[in-house]
C-alpha cells in the first residue's frame, strides 16, 4: 500500500511540471532512437551481407589461382597460371569430405543475339555448379557431363541478360553469340541478386568449362575451383586436404609459398561482415552518449526538483514518512521519465528506420532484443542516474527541510 500511494505522489509531481518532465525526457528520448535507428541500419546491412554469402550456395570452399611471392614480387588471386582440370578432378578424387567439384574459368566477352549485344560475364563452369551454389533454374535445363566431354556449344543465361537480349521473349532455344561463336540457350537461371563483391549475379552466361577454355577463351589453365563440402564440421580438415594435395601436385617444397588461395565461406562471411560489424558498434556508441547525456539532465532536473521541494520534504518526514518513502519517491520519479522516454524513443526509432528504409533505400532491420535492450538501458539511465538525487532528498534532516526558503 505504501508503494503505490508513492507511485501516485511521483506521478502527481511529474504532472505538476509538465514541460520540464518533458525537457527532462527528451534527452532519452533522442538516445533511444538515435540507438534504436543505428542499430537497425547497421543490423540491416549485416543481414543484407549475410544474405549475399548465403547466395554462395551450402558449405563452399573457393579455391583461387593466385597468392604466391617470386623473387620478391607478390601476386593476388588470379595472378597465377597454376591451376588446371587435372587439379579440380584430382581433389574431386582424393580428398575426404568432398560432394562437389565445379572447374571454373572466368571471362568477360561482347555477346550479340536479337540484333542486340550486351558486355557481359561468361563462366567456364561444371555441370555440378549449380548444385553446389544451390541456384536452380528458372526455366530449362543444366547442360550434362557428355556437353562438358564434347566441348558442346550450349549454356544457360542469367535474367539480366534476358532482360538485355531478349525482353519479352522465351529465350531457351534461341542462340546467342560469344566472340561470334554460336551457344544454343539451354535454360536460364532463377535470380538471385548482388553478390558479396556487390556484382550483378544474374549478369552472367555459363557455358561448359570445356567449350570456354577451347572455344572462348583459349585457356589452359583455371580461374578457380568451387567445391561444395560434406558438411560444415569438415570443412577445416577438407581445407587442409586440398592445401596438402595442390602443394603435392604443384611442387611445392618445404619454405615454398602456396600458389593459390583457399576460402571458406564462412570466412568470406566474417570478412564481409567485419566492416558493418565496426559500423555498427561505432553508430550505436554515439547514439549512446546522447542517453548519457540525457541521464545527466535528468540528475540535473532531480536535483533541482529535491531543492524546490525541501519543505514538502520536510512535511512529509514530520508526519511519518521515512527515508526509504522519499528516496524511492524520487527513484521513481527519474525511473518514470526515463521509462516513458525510452518507450517514446524506440517508437521514434523505428520510423525513423523505417523512413531511412523508404526515402534513402538503406536496409534496416529492427529486432526485438535491440529493443529491449535499449528500454532496460533507458531504464537503468534512471536508477543510475536519479539515485544520488534521491539519496540526497532521503537524507535531508526534517527540522532543516522546514526551515528552509
Amino acid at each position: 500500500m505504501r508503494i503505490a500511494a508513492t507511485l501516485r505522489l511521483a506521478l502527481r509531481a511529474l504532472r505538476r511540471n509538465k514541460l520540464r518532465s518533458t525537457l527532462t525526457a527528451l534527452g532519452i528520448i533522442i538516445g533511444v532512437s538515435a540507438v534504436i535507428a543505428m542499430v537497425g541500419i547497421g543490423t540491416g546491412a549485416k543481414s543484407q551481407v549475410e544474405a549475399q554469402i548465403a547466395s554462395l550456395g551450402q558449405n563452399v570452399i573457393l579455391v583461387f589461382a593466385g597468392n604466391f611471392s617470386s623473387s620478391g614480387a607478390r601476386s593476388g588471386w588470379g595472378g597465377a597460371g597454376t591451376m588446371t582440370v587435372d587439379d579440380a578432378n584430382a581433389i574431386a578424387r582424393e580428398v575426404p569430405g568432398v560432394v562437389g567439384v565445379s572447374p571454373e574459368v572466368r571471362d568477360r566477352q561482347q555477346v550479340l543475339a536479337n540484333g542486340l549485344n550486351w558486355n557481359t560475364q561468361i563462366l567456364g563452369e561444371g555441370p555440378e555448379y549449380l548444385d553446389i551454389r544451390d541456384w536452380p533454374l528458372d526455366d530449362g535445363a543444366m547442360f550434362t557431363e557428355q556437353d562438358v566431354r564434347s566441348t558442346a556449344k550450349v549454356c544457360i543465361v542469367g535474367k539480366t541478360i534476358i532482360n538485355q537480349l531478349f525482353p519479352n521473349e522465351d529465350p531457351v532455344g534461341k542462340i546467342v553469340r560469344i566472340r561470334d561463336i554460336p551457344f544454343k540457350i539451354l535454360g536460364v537461371l532463377t535470380p538471385k541478386g548482388l553478390s558479396v563483391m556487390n556484382t550483378d549475379q544474374d549478369d552472367v552466361i555459363i557455358v561448359p568449362y570445356t567449350s570456354e577454355m577451347k572455344r572462348v577463351s583459349k585457356r589452359t589453365n583455371l580461374s578457380m575451383i568451387t567445391i561444395q563440402a560434406a558438411s560444415p564440421d569438415v570443412s577445416d580438415s577438407l581445407q587442409r586436404g586440398v592445401s596438402d594435395l595442390l602443394r603435392q601436385r604443384h611442387r611445392l617444397g618445404q619454405g615454398r609459398d602456396d600458389d593459390f588461395t583457399i576460402r571458406g565461406q564462412q570466412e568470406i562471411a566474417d570478412a564481409a561482415t567485419a566492416t558493418t560489424r565496426v559500423m555498427t558498434m561505432l553508430l550505436a556508441s554515439i547514439a549512446c552518449v546522447s542517453l548519457i547525456v540525457g541521464g545527466i539532465g535528468i540528475m540535473n532536473i532531480m536535483l533541482v526538483s529535491v531543492t524546490e521541494r525541501t519543505r514538502e520534504i520536510g512535511i512529509r518526514m514530520a508526519v511519518g514518512a521515512h527515508g526509504r518513502d522519499i528516496l524511492l519517491q524520487f527513484l521513481i520519479e527519474a525511473i518514470t521519465l526515463s521509462s516513458l522516454g525510452g518507450i517514446i524513443g524506440i517508437l521514434l526509432g523505428v520510423g525513423a528506420a523505417k523512413l531511412l528504409s523508404a526515402v534513402a533505400g538503406w536496409p534496416t532491420l529492427i529486432s526485438a532484443s535491440s529493443i529491449t535492450v535499449a528500454f532496460l538501458f533507458s531504464a537503468a539511465v534512471g536508477v543510475f542516474f536519479g539515485f544520488y538525487p534521491a539519496r540526497k532528498a532521503s537524507n535531508l534532516d526534517p527540522i532543516d527541510a522546514l526551515r528552509y526558503e
